[in-house]
């Protein structure tokens, strides 16, 4: 394995990474969006009510997507394990 090898195997794991977490992400953000503005219209300063709603989106999200996750990472897997041709 060679500098160039290398580099190209650590920039598709980064890039395999930011796949793999963006859609929780994005929906952790939506849900804290949504809770924040409901707490700033009521005035509601409940600290469980910020983590209770997110921790509940996030783990049906997971498992809604968790056939996609795998996919993906199998996919990934094959790819790495296969044997590549060198020159």
């Amino acid at each position: 394995m060679n500098p160039s090898m290398a580099l190209d195997l650590g920039r598709q794991t980064l890039m395999m990474m930011l796949i793999i977490s963006a859609p929780l992400l994005i929906i952790g953000l939506i849900v804290g969006v949504f809770v924040s503005i409901l707490q700033a219209v009521t005035q509601i300063q409940e600290m469980t009510l910020t983590f209770v709603p997110k921790i509940i989106i996030m783990v049906l999200a997971a498992a809604v997507l968790m056939p996609w996750y795998l996919n993906r990472l199998m996919a990934y897997a094959i790819e790495m394990f296969s044997p590549m041709s060198v020159p």
